[in-house]
């Protein structure tokens, strides 16, 4: 664990704070007319994802937290569990769906996630920006609308509903952002 000042802190940076580990979502670095500069800084909390805001002069310092990542691929789910294995040693690491959210519904069968671990306890999981998806489901185009500015619900073979441009159909394959669960282009 590195010191940092706060006018280093940069998004993505990991740092302890109030007795929590917090990542950095967004930072911006504000010189008023009085006074000396700061770092607005948009925490995220690792462990129950709460946010916050706060304000580090460059003065201040604070504990930057080196997590492990280790590369896991997806197995398959249980009730309420996830279960991912290690590709390096090949043992079996079991999630809550809760720990990975409303993303879980991208997971696929031997798909690499990277799972972040602070002192051998998973605090977090990155899963690919982009995945491909089959659509089951699309509304009709509705005449008179212009593809420039309307996009219509559809239903992804997950169950996930996105918006898609009109000239998306059922059974077309998409690329959806996981991370956005949006629509991004049509898959090759």
């Amino acid at each position: 664990m590195a010191k940092i000042n706060g006018n280093e802190i940069r998004p993505g940076y990991v740092i302890e704070h109030d007795g929590g580990l917090w990542v950095a979502v967004r930072t911006n670095t504000v010189k008023p007319g009085k006074g000396g500069a700061y770092n607005q800084v948009e925490l995220k909390n690792l462990i129950n994802g709460t946010k916050l805001n706060e304000r580090f002069r460059s003065a201040e310092t604070v504990e930057q937290i080196r997590l492990d990542l280790k590369d896991f691929s997806f197995l398959y789910a249980q009730e309420d569990a996830l279960v991912f294995m290690d590709t390096q040693s090949y043992e079996q690491l079991e999630l809550n769906k809760d720990f990975v959210g409303d993303r879980a519904a991208f997971l696929q069968d031997g798909m690499m996630v990277t799972v972040q671990l602070y002192e051998e306890r998973p605090i977090g999981i990155s899963l690919p920006d982009y995945v491909t998806l089959t659509i089951t489901e699309a509304d009709p185009v509705v005449k008179g609308q212009t593809a420039a500015s309307s996009y219509k619900p559809a239903i992804l073979e997950n169950g996930i509903r996105v918006l898609v441009p009109p000239f998306i159909g059922a059974g077309e394959r998409i690329i959806v952002d996981t991370n956005e669960i949006t629509y991004v282009r049509r898959a090759d």
